[in-house]
C-alpha cells in the first residue's frame, strides 16, 4: 500500500472512531449528562446532526477547489478539536446543542479524504478500495462503540469529547506530514482534463440518490436504540457488552473483505446488491423476534449484507464520475445519504415513543425492500444492455 494511501485511511478510521463512540448511547448521554430522556429528543439531535454535514459538506466541497484538502483539514480538524473541549465543558442542553452543531460543521470536512483517496486509483481497482474503506468505517464503528461504551460505563459521560479531540489531533498531524512531503494531492489532471469532465447530469444523481435516501434511511432506523434494546432483551446493563453486540456486523464486514482479498476478488456492484439487501433484511427482521439467539444471527447476516449492499452502491457512484468531480458528484450523493439519516432519527425517535425498539427493525427491513425495488426501477435497467449503458455514460458526462 502506497504511504499516501496507507495515511488518508489512517486518518478516516481516526474520525470514524470519533464520530461512533456515542452513536449507540446517545440514550444514555442525554439521561445521565442532561436528565432527559424522551427518545423524540434524542431522534431530534441526532437528525440535526445529519442536517448539519449534510449542509456543510458540498460547502467544503466548493472551498477545496481553491484550497488543497489536506490544508484544508488542518484549520477544519483544528476547529472541531477545539469545539469537542467547549461540548466537554458545556453547561447545559442548549449550550451542547450550539457547541456540539458547530463541531460537526469543521468535523464534517474530513468526508473530502474519501473522493482524494478515490482519485488516486484506477478504475479497476474502485471496488478493492471502496471495500477496505467500507471495513475501515465498520472496524472504527466497533472499536468506537466499545471505548464509547467503556467511557459511559467506567468514566463521567463528557469526557467522550475530550477524547474525541485525540481523533482531531492526529488527523491535523497526519495532514501536516503529508503537506511536508509534498505528496498531499492527487496527481491533478490537466486543465483540459479538467474542463471536459463536467459533473454528473441531475437526472443521473437523482437517481442514485433517490436510492441511496432510502438505504441510508433504512439501516439508520434500529441504530440510535439499539444498545437500549439490547440491554432489556439481555437484562444487562453493561454498555461494554451493548457496544460489543451493536459492533457485530462490523466483525462480519471485516470477515468479508479478508475473504475478498483470498479469492482476489473485487465485487460487482450490479449483481451484489440484489442479494446483499435480501440478506440485510433478513438481519433486520431476526433482530425483531426477541430471542437473543435470533438477534446475534440478525446482526451477524445483517453485517454481511451491509457490507455488500454499501460497497455495491458506492461503486455505482464511481463507475459514472470522473476523477476531476468525484468530490462535487459524492458531495451530492451525500446530501441523499444525509438527508435518509435525519429523516430516519426522526421516524426512529417517533417509533420507540410509541412502541418501543423492536418495530424500528422491522420497518427497516421494510425500508430495505422499498429500496430494492426502487433500485430495481430506477438504476439497474440502466445498467442491463450496453445500449442503456452508452445512454448513461453520455448522460452522466453532459453538463448541469
Amino acid at each position: 500500500m502506497r504511504p499516501m494511501k496507507f495515511w488518508l485511511i489512517a486518518m478516516t478510521l481516526a474520525a470514524v472512531v470519533s464520530d461512533t463512540m456515542l452513536l449507540p448511547f446517545y440514550p444514555q448521554f442525554f439521561e445521565r449528562v442532561f436528565g432527559i430522556t424522551d427518545p423524540n429528543y434524542v431522534g431530534a439531535y441526532i437528525a440535526a446532526c445529519c442536517a448539519v454535514v449534510m449542509l456543510a459538506f458540498p460547502f467544503w466541497a466548493r472551498v477545496a477547489r481553491r484550497i488543497p484538502v489536506l490544508q484544508l483539514l488542518v484549520y477544519t480538524q483544528l476547529a472541531a478539536g477545539l469545539f469537542s473541549v467547549l461540548c466537554w465543558a458545556a453547561p447545559s442542553a442548549t449550550a451542547f446543542w450550539l457547541l456540539s452543531l458547530t463541531m460537526l460543521v469543521f468535523k464534517g470536512s474530513y468526508l473530502l479524504v474519501y473522493p482524494l483517496l478515490m482519485s488516486q486509483e484506477a478504475l479497476d481497482g474502485h471496488g478493492r478500495t471502496i471495500g477496505l474503506l467500507s471495513v475501515v468505517v465498520h472496524f472504527g464503528a466497533i472499536f468506537g462503540a466499545l471505548l464509547g461504551g467503556s467511557v459511559l460505563q467506567f468514566f463521567e459521560p463528557r469526557q467522550v469529547y475530550l477524547l474525541m479531540t485525540f481523533g482531531d489531533l492526529f488527523q491535523i498531524l497526519v495532514c501536516l506530514y503529508l503537506l511536508r512531503q509534498k505528496t498531499s494531492q492527487a496527481p491533478r489532471a490537466s486543465e483540459e482534463a479538467e474542463d471536459a469532465a463536467h459533473p454528473l447530469a441531475w437526472p443521473v444523481i437523482l437517481r442514485l440518490g433517490s436510492v441511496m435516501f432510502l438505504f441510508y434511511f433504512a439501516i439508520y432506523l434500529t441504530r440510535p436504540f439499539f444498545a437500549r434494546y439490547w440491554e432489556a432483551l439481555s437484562g444487562n446493563s453493561s454498555e461494554v457488552l451493548a457496544g460489543a453486540i451493536f459492533a457485530l456486523p462490523g466483525a462480519v464486514a471485516v470477515l468479508v473483505l479478508w475473504l475478498d482479498y483470498r479469492r482476489g476478488h473485487s465485487g460487482d456492484a450490479k449483481g451484489v446488491l440484489l442479494p446483499a439487501m435480501a440478506l440485510c433484511a433478513l438481519g433486520l427482521m431476526l433482530q425483531a423476534s426477541g430471542s437473543m439467539v435470533l438477534v446475534l444471527a440478525g446482526r451477524l447476516l445483517y453485517g454481511w449484507g451491509l457490507f455488500r449492499a454499501t460497497v455495491g452502491l458506492d461503486q455505482l457512484l464511481y463507475v459514472l464520475s470522473r476523477p476531476a468531480s468525484y468530490a462535487a458528484d459524492f458531495s451530492k450523493i451525500s446530501v441523499f445519504q444525509n438527508l435518509g439519516v435525519l429523516v430516519s432519527s426522526f421516524a426512529t425517535g417517533a417509533l420507540v415513543a410509541f412502541a418501543g425498539p423492536r418495530p424500528t427493525f422491522l420497518a427497516g427491513a421494510l425500508g430495505l425492500a422499498l429500496t430494492l425495488v426502487l433500485y430495481l426501477v430506477l438504476v439497474r435497467p440502466l445498467f442491463s444492455s450496453s445500449r442503456n449503458a452508452s445512454f448513461l455514460s453520455a448522460l452522466s458526462r453532459s453538463e448541469t
